[in-house]
């Protein structure tokens, strides 16, 4: 359990930031607490995901993969597979789905996300705790579709902020980018 323990001011630093997610800092907090493989993705009753929302050099961008699975836009991340360090699973992922190298990731959470996964094959729906980092390209934008993606397209923030269509967990994502860089 004390490979968890540098969770928990990062949390608190996100409650202090985002005051009014208190009840999603709350369920990670408490999955935190669980003495079971909560880093595993055979965990079903629900395990911590890493997640990477990552930016363009000028910041206005964002890189996202038409998800082969789930068969939308969402942003690149994956399992922890054991790794408690979710900063690094999320720059990890980022590296692994992009094929770009000279990604930079930020220490802090930039979001918090539970939702279920739906039901596919032998696997039972189950929960994501999504632990999401702004991870930062700094060199070359040219991107490689990995196979877990249909494909993959670097899309404008505010575009996304400003579209009702897209994805809800996306666009408050594209909100807090936009409140940060213009900040």
């Amino acid at each position: 359990m004390t490979d968890r323990l540098p969770l928990v001011p990062l949390f608190n630093d996100y409650l202090v930031r985002y005051p009014a997610e208190a009840a999603a800092v709350a369920l990670f907090r408490e999955l935190l607490l669980d003495p079971g493989a909560v880093f595993e993705r055979a965990r079903l009753a629900g395990h911590y995901t890493g997640s990477a929302w990552l930016v363009s050099a000028d910041g206005a961008r964002v890189l996202l993969t038409h998800h082969r699975k789930l068969g939308r836009w969402l942003q690149l991340g994956g399992h922890a597979d054991g790794d408690a360090d979710l900063a690094q699973v999320a720059l990890r992922e980022a590296e692994e789905e992009s094929g770009l190298g000279d990604l930079v990731v930020e220490p802090a959470i930039f979001d918090l996300d539970r939702h279920a996964i739906p039901a596919r094959g032998s696997e039972p729906e189950h929960w994501h705790y999504d632990v999401r980092f702004v991870v930062r390209a700094t060199g070359s934008e040219a991107f490689a579709v990995s196979e877990e993606s249909l494909a993959l397209a670097w899309k404008s923030v505010a575009d996304i902020a400003g579209d009702p269509s897209s994805d809800e967990s996306l666009r408050r994502m594209a909100v807090k980018w936009l409140e940060l860089e213009a900040g």
